[in-house]
C-alpha cells in the first residue's frame, strides 16, 4: 500500500502532467483556430465545414484512443462520471441547448474564451469570470437547488454502464474490452476516415487540431486514469484516481473547472482548497495560448464594443456556466472526452449543444437582417 508520501508526489506528477498536456492544447487550439462554436457559425454563416472537420477529427481519435485503452485493460469508462447506469437524459438536452446558445452570445465556449484571453482579448477574462460564478452556483449554490429539483428528476435506469461497449456486453454477453474495441475502431476510425476522405480534410490546420486535440483528451485520460490510479487509498482503503476534483477518472473539460478555480483563488487560505486536474489544465491551455500569441505576433488587447455587446456576453456566460454544469461537460468535456466513451448521455449533450449553437447563430443573423 503506498504512504501519504507517496500519494502526494503521485499527485504532483498527475498535475504537472496535466498541465504540460494544458498547455499543448492552448498552444494547438490558437495556431489551428479550433473552436467549436466557430465550427457551427462557418457552416451556418457560410457552408464552411474545415472547422467542423477538425472537431469530428478531435472526437474520432479520442474514441479511438481511449476505447484502445479500455480494450488494454488500463481503464474503464464506468470509472468516468460521464458512464453510469443513471442517463438524465433531459439534463444532458436541457443543459446542452442552454450551453450551445451561450457560447454564440459568448463568442465561444469555455475553452476558447481560455485561448482568446491568452491572447489578450479582455472580453475573454469577463466572460471567464462570470462563466466560473454561474457554474459555481449551478454547483453548489441556488441554481444548483433548481437543478436537482427540476430536470435532474427525469431519469432513465440503465441495466449496465451508460457506455455503448458496456450496454453491448450487458445484452450480448461479450467482453467489454473487445466491444469497446469494435466500437472504438468502427465509430471513431469512421469519423477519421470520413474526414480524411475529403482534401479539406487533409490540410495542414485540420490535421493538427484535430489529431493535436484529440490525443490531448487521450493523454489526459491516460494522466488521471493510468497513471493518477490508486488501487487503495492509505486515507480510504479504497479505489481511488488521485488529484482530479471527483476522484474519479477525468479528462479535459473546461466548466466545474473554472468554477474550481474561482473556489481556490477565493478561499486560497483554506488547507482543504488543494489544485486539481481541472485547474492546472485550464491554466495550462491559457499559458500555451498565449506563448504562441506572442510567438506569432498575434497578441493584442481587446475590449467590448458597446452595451450591448457587453450584455450578450454576459448573459450567455450566464448561460454556458448554467448549462454545462447541467449537461455535464461543455464542448470539448461532453464533445470530445464525453463522447470517447461512447456514453449515451455524452451524445444527447454533443446534439443538444450542436442544436443550441445553430439556434444561436440564425438568431444573430436574423437580428442583424432585421437591422439592416
Amino acid at each position: 500500500m503506498p504512504t501519504e508520501a507517496d500519494i502526494a508526489a503521485l499527485t504532483a506528477r498527475v498535475l504537472w502532467a496535466g498541465f504540460g498536456l494544458g498547455v499543448a492544447f492552448g498552444a494547438v487550439a490558437r495556431r489551428t483556430h479550433f473552436c467549436t462554436m466557430g465550427a457551427i457559425s462557418d457552416i451556418v454563416a457560410s457552408g464552411d465545414w474545415a472547422r467542423m472537420r477538425m472537431w469530428l477529427l478531435a472526437i474520432g481519435t479520442a474514441m479511438l484512443g481511449f476505447n484502445a485503452m479500455v480494450a488494454a485493460g488500463w481503464v474503464q469508462a464506468g470509472h468516468s462520471i460521464y458512464a453510469a447506469p443513471r442517463l438524465a437524459w433531459l439534463a444532458h438536452a436541457v443543459g446542452g441547448l442552454m450551453f450551445g446558445f451561450g457560447m454564440v452570445l459568448a463568442s465561444g465556449c469555455g475553452s476558447r474564451n481560455l485561448v482568446r484571453a491568452g491572447g489578450g482579448n479582455l472580453k475573454s477574462w469577463v466572460v471567464l469570470l462570470v462563466l466560473a460564478a454561474a457554474a459555481y452556483a449551478t454547483l453548489r449554490g441556488i441554481a444548483g437547488v433548481l437543478r436537482v429539483a427540476s430536470v435532474e428528476r427525469v431519469t432513465l435506469a440503465l441495466p449496465a454502464g451508460q457506455d455503448l461497449p458496456s450496454l453491448a456486453a450487458q445484452a450480448s454477453g461479450w467482453p467489454r474490452g473487445v466491444l469497446a474495441l469494435v466500437f472504438g475502431i468502427g465509430l471513431g476510425g469512421a469519423l477519421i476516415a470520413g474526414v480524411l476522405a475529403r482534401k479539406q480534410g487533409r490540410s495542414g490546420d485540420v490535421l493538427l487540431g484535430g489529431f493535436g486535440i484529440g490525443a490531448v483528451v487521450v493523454g489526459t485520460w491516460w494522466v488521471s486514469g493510468v497513471l493518477g490510479h490508486v488501487a487503495e487509498h492509505p486515507a480510504t482503503l479504497e479505489e481511488s484516481f488521485v488529484g482530479t476534483a471527483s476522484r474519479r477518472m477525468e479528462s479535459l473539460t473546461f466548466v466545474a473547472p473554472l468554477a474550481n478555480t474561482l473556489d481556490w483563488l477565493i478561499l486560497f487560505s483554506d488547507a482543504s482548497r488543494v489544485l486539481n486536474l481541472g485547474i492546472v489544465t485550464s491554466a495550462g491551455v491559457l499559458l500555451g495560448a498565449a506563448l504562441v500569441a506572442l510567438a506569432d505576433g498575434s497578441f493584442r488587447w481587446e475590449g467590448f464594443g458597446g452595451v450591448e455587446d457587453t450584455a450578450n456576453h454576459l448573459v450567455g456566460a450566464v448561460l454556458m456556466g448554467v448549462g454545462g454544469v447541467t449537461a455535464l461537460g461543455c464542448t470539448i468535456g461532453q464533445g470530445i472526452s464525453g463522447l470517447s466513451t461512447l456514453a449515451l448521455g455524452s451524445f444527447i449533450a454533443f446534439g443538444a449543444i450542436v442544436a443550441g449553437g445553430w439556434l444561436g447563430v440564425r438568431w444573430q443573423i436574423r437580428r442583424i437582417e432585421r437591422g439592416a
